[in-house]
């Protein structure tokens, strides 16, 4: 159960987001369930910002630079921008760390 391909232009992440948390989580890693509409494991990522004006996006990126330790410029959003299933395309060397 993986959240997370490494392809040609870099490390893609599947996330769920849960925004307005009380503090940033990162883990657990959430099974996939397809008969709910979710192929793939995902991320979650919990983080205390608002789910509005983008505020959420920028929080997800900031906290996935933080635990990944790579700038926060090679961490770009690929969908989900305003649901809370997201994706994220990771340029660069990159070593996801164990949960």
């Amino acid at each position: 159960m993986s959240f997370y391909l490494q392809t040609a232009a870099g490390l893609v992440l599947a996330v769920k987001a849960q925004p307005g948390a009380k503090r940033v989580q990162i883990g657990p890693v959430l099974p996939a369930a397809a008969a709910l509409g979710w192929p793939e494991a995902r991320l979650k990522i919990a983080i205390n910002a608002p789910p509005e004006d983008g505020k959420a996006n920028a929080a997800i990126i900031a906290a996935l630079a933080d635990w990944l330790h790579v700038k926060t410029s090679a961490i770009s959003q690929t969908a989900g921008a305003t649901s809370r299933e997201k994706k994220f395309l990771i340029t660069g060397p990159v070593t996801v760390p164990e949960l």
